[in-house]
């Protein structure tokens, strides 16, 4: 990095869709720098969210920029067209994003204007909308249901579900239900005697974050999502979990930032390192090569990030790749 106050955006995996923002429509098996002109023109990117096929960024100044397969409305920009640049979504004006997430083929915001609204858009035959009713696609930000008595400060969306969270760590959820639970059109609360500050979704398991830095799972058998319980120290389950509901928890690290691809996992240990783990068929595991891989490995992205205490990772996944953003301490301003 010329200007160690200057941001980074990395991505790699599957990019047949424009998504991985190399102007290349390929896949990347080991992380790219991106410069993209659109986002490095004063635009300082906050968060991303990486989707099926797409990509939202959320500015410091609450904007939102969309990218890649539109083809369900997932783009937000009034149409069902791709796009291999990073656009504007249509009709935020005067709102003030502070979260955005990305599922298979619909998006999801928590909007700061009149008291944290959650919306979303996309596909919706599921209920993963949260609109309360069955809707095959929408184009457009559409106001969510059943979220107006809770603060909600985070959103996620993978596959065709959702979920939010709170300002106290509660967990809502809706769409296509885990294991044998049913389809929900509006936003179910999960009962847990725990407080989360972050969920990753994935397309079968999903990865939620203590405030102590404690790493819990929900469901997932494939391609290792949950990963080798014998290398990734000792797991349990979630209080006041049902066995149905098949939590687990990851002992023995404290973890920062999580991120969950369709059946691939990432996590920042206290300590910076990235680690890895799942399905690796398009190179999502930033490894160099396109296995599964059971047990978390850590990925190199430069060497100088070999002195990870120096630097803030943020890490985000799509359905089958992956993106880190990297800032110096002094400088970082990111946000889950």
């Amino acid at each position: 990095m010329e200007d160690d106050g200057e941001q980074e955006i990395w991505s790699w995996g599957a990019g047949t869709d424009g998504q991985l923002g190399t102007g290349r429509l390929e896949d990347e098996t080991r992380p790219q720098l991106l410069r993209i002109p659109s986002l490095s023109s004063g635009a300082v990117v906050s968060s991303v969210s990486c989707g099926g096929a797409h990509v939202i960024a959320l500015t410091a100044g609450g904007g939102v920029l969309t990218w890649g397969r539109g083809n369900s409305g997932q783009l937000g920009l009034g149409d069902m067209v791709s796009s291999l640049e990073p656009k504007p979504v249509v009709g935020l004006e005067g709102c003030f994003i502070t979260h955005v997430s990305a599922g298979w083929s619909h998006s999801g915001f928590v909007s700061g204007c009149c008291g944290a609204q959650v919306y979303g858009f996309g596909a919706g035959k599921r209920g993963q909308l949260g609109i309360s009713n069955k809707i095959q696609s929408v184009n457009l930000p559409v106001l969510s249901s059943a979220l107006e008595a809770a603060e909600i400060v985070g959103i996620a969306a993978a596959g065709d579900h959702s979920a939010a969270l709170s300002t106290d760590g509660r967990l809502f959820t809706w769409g296509r239900g885990f294991g044998t639970n049913s389809d929900a059109f509006s936003p179910q609360y999960l009962p847990s005697p725990l407080s989360f500050r972050k969920v990753a979704l994935g397309w079968n398991h999903a990865l939620l974050l203590t405030d102590e830095g404690e790493l819990y799972m929900l469901g997932g058998k494939h391609h290792g999502t949950l990963s080798d319980s014998e290398r990734l120290n000792a797991t349990n389950s979630l209080p006041g979990a049902t066995e149905e509901d098949n939590f687990r928890a990851v002992c023995g690290i404290k973890i920062l930032d999580i991120a969950a691809g369709a059946e691939h996992s990432v996590v920042v240990t206290e300590d910076g390192a990235v680690k890895t783990w799942g399905w690796g068929e398009h190179g999502q595991l930033g490894l160099g090569d396109t296995c599964d891989h059971t047990n978390p490995q850590t990925v190199t992205l430069r060497h100088k990030l070999e002195s990870a205490a120096a630097f803030d990772v943020k890490v985000y996944s799509g359905s089958g790749f992956t993106v880190a953003i990297t800032r110096p301490h002094a400088a970082a301003k990111l946000t889950n």
